[in-house]
């Protein structure tokens, strides 16, 4: 169970990965021996998974967001799309959902002809079906977890 300050640490580290423990001790009211340790349990426990730098798509030239609602063409088919999907960098996100599709991929690509080419492998290597909706733009994404 978290308590008040382990938020409150959880909350700083999303605002600001890279800031001292210093910083978030100053934030939080803690000691930065005390943040530290918090924090390595945090990480221990698997609360904190882990740090990484977040990159604009567009300067990667990562032009277009789709999401792709996936359904098999066959329902006896193993339930392993996730698995098949693993060779495609450019799913970035596969949801399982409960609805009409039975996973939501987000995925980016630099052209829609790209796109088009990643939707005609991922049916043949996945058996799927899918549904393609184009985002035109992305008012925000990737927000931290409120804590």
């Amino acid at each position: 169970m978290l308590d008040e300050r382990d938020l409150e640490i959880v909350a700083a580290l999303q605002e600001d990965a890279r800031a001292t423990y210093a910083d978030v001790a100053q934030r939080v009211g803690l000691s930065p021996s005390s943040v530290h340790d918090r924090v390595r349990k945090l990480e221990q426990a698997g609360v904190i998974r882990g740090y990484r730098a977040i990159v604009d798509p567009d300067a990667l030239g990562l032009l277009i967001t789709a999401l792709v609602a996936a359904t098999p063409l066959d329902p006896q088919q193993p339930d392993d799309l996730p698995e098949r999907l693993a060779e495609f960098p450019q799913v970035e996100d596969c949801y399982s959902v409960a609805g009409e599709a039975n996973y939501i991929l987000k995925v980016r690509t630099r052209t829609t002809a790209e796109l088009e080419e990643l939707i005609r492998r991922l049916r043949e290597k996945g058996g799927v079906a899918t549904r393609t909706t184009i985002a035109l733009s992305i008012p925000f994404e990737d927000r931290p977890i409120k804590t």
